[in-house]
């Protein structure tokens, strides 16, 4: 029933190799099970930074609470010169630091972009006066909207500096895009009325 092994020597040549076989076995599994739990730690890591990339990327956007321009009438010419914004965080959106946050103007006159941070024009004493404030921190140089309470003012001088776009003449319309830094955007139509007189001196946007 049972075979008598007569040779000793060779039986504990086969323990030997299945032990080796065995090891061997052992060593590729665990080899294989480091590199899955690595593989699996790395890809849940980067799961988990474009999840939050792309949650910023949604959420952490301006909302435009309310925009008018400034009417100047130089002769003949009646103009917008200047736009102001009033802006907000939008619902759900982290801190958003203005002086990150980028603006394009799109329309007749053409395409200009540019940082918020630079829209600074020169007093006549030669120093330097930011267009960008928010009201909750009147004085403070830190631009940085942190609640939504918080309300910024940002105004665009549109000729000849900072902006350099060009004024806004009668039924002109103009598209204005924040992107802040994490790559949200707000989008605002701007149409001026066909009508301007003298008399204005700002007119809702």
């Amino acid at each position: 029933m049972f075979e008598t092994i007569l040779d000793e020597e060779e039986r504990g040549q086969v323990g030997i190799g299945t032990l080796i076989v065995f090891i061997a076995m052992v060593l590729v599994a665990a080899i294989a099970a480091g590199v899955l739990i690595n593989t699996a730690g790395f890809l849940q890591t980067q799961a988990e930074a474009t999840g939050e990339e792309s949650t910023s990327q949604v959420s952490d956007r301006l909302q435009v609470v309310s925009q008018s321009g400034t009417v100047n009438a130089s002769g003949d010419q009646i103009n917008v010169t200047e736009i102001d914004f009033v802006l907000a965080k939008a619902p759900g959106a982290g801190a958003i630091d203005l002086a990150q946050v980028s603006a394009e103007l799109i329309g007749t006159n053409g395409q200009e972009s540019f940082q918020v941070d630079e829209l600074e024009t020169e007093t006549e004493l030669g120093s330097s006066d930011s267009n960008v404030s928010i009201f909750t921190a009147p004085g403070d140089d830190n631009v940085v909207l942190t609640d939504s309470s918080d309300r910024a003012e940002v105004k665009f001088v549109l000729e000849p500096d900072p902006v350099n776009y060009g004024n806004l003449s009668t039924g002109d319309r103009l598209s204005v895009t924040f992107t802040t830094a994490s790559g949200a955007t707000t989008t605002t139509e701007i149409r001026v009325p066909t009508t301007l007189t003298s008399d204005q001196t700002s007119v809702r946007l």
